[in-house]
């Protein structure tokens, strides 16, 4: 695991905010919300990005059965706060094996979704058809939510995009085979709403997939 913050779009180096810029600098991306350093799943992690966080932090909540959140990650700093947040949960895959899921909420233009689906980024527009029906509905934040699926995500993962709370939602799944979950009207909720019953959720080992 990495302990500097690094590019959401890239996982490159970042410099700090300094002299001669008053944001965070990436030598291929330029002006980005930096991606802070991936701490081992737990309730007190949790909470330290839903507390900062300006964009959801979306779960599946209940978590299906046999699932555990697996890490969280967060892009942006001190002074803009979270504008971006991946939460992982990993459980029995839909066909068997071991699935693993990654959610994520950012604003327009962070890119820290299409580096996890694997895709040019920053933002999903381009690689979804919004002028067709949508693949798959979820409930976010008791809302139906459209999502559509990413036909341009490399083949051992299943991609899913659009539109939560006037952001960009991400619903990233290996292996493939897992985007079956999002078939049954997957129940999300924005922790920042959850109160108390963060404390509750369950925590497994850390997904490598959050550390891609």
């Amino acid at each position: 695991m990495r302990g500097e913050p690094s590019c959401p779009k890239c996982g490159g180096r970042v410099r700090a905010p300094g002299l001669f810029s008053d944001s965070w600098q990436c030598d291929v991306h330029g002006t980005v919300h930096p991606l802070q350093p991936v701490i081992p799943p737990s309730v007190e992690a949790l909470g330290v990005v839903v507390n900062r966080a300006e964009v959801p932090v979306w779960m599946p909540w209940p978590l299906p059965l046999g699932w555990l959140f697996t890490g969280v990650a967060t892009a942006g700093d001190d002074r803009t706060g979270g504008r971006a947040t991946a939460v992982a949960c990993s459980g029995p895959g839909p066909v068997g094996g071991m699935g693993e899921m990654l959610l994520v909420a950012e604003e327009l233009g962070v890119g820290l979704g299409a580096r996890y689906a694997g895709i040019p980024g920053p933002d999903p527009g381009p690689h979804i058809a919004v002028d067709r029906s949508p693949h798959v509905k979820v409930h976010a934040a008791g809302r139906p939510t459209p999502l559509w699926h990413v036909e341009s995500a490399p083949s051992n993962r299943a991609v899913f995009a659009g539109e939560a709370r006037g952001l960009w939602l991400w619903a990233i799944l290996w292996p493939e085979q897992s985007g079956l979950l999002l078939y049954d009207e997957l129940v999300l909720t924005d922790l920042r709403d959850a109160g108390a019953e963060v404390e509750m959720v369950p925590c497994g080992a850390l997904s490598p997939r959050i550390l891609s």
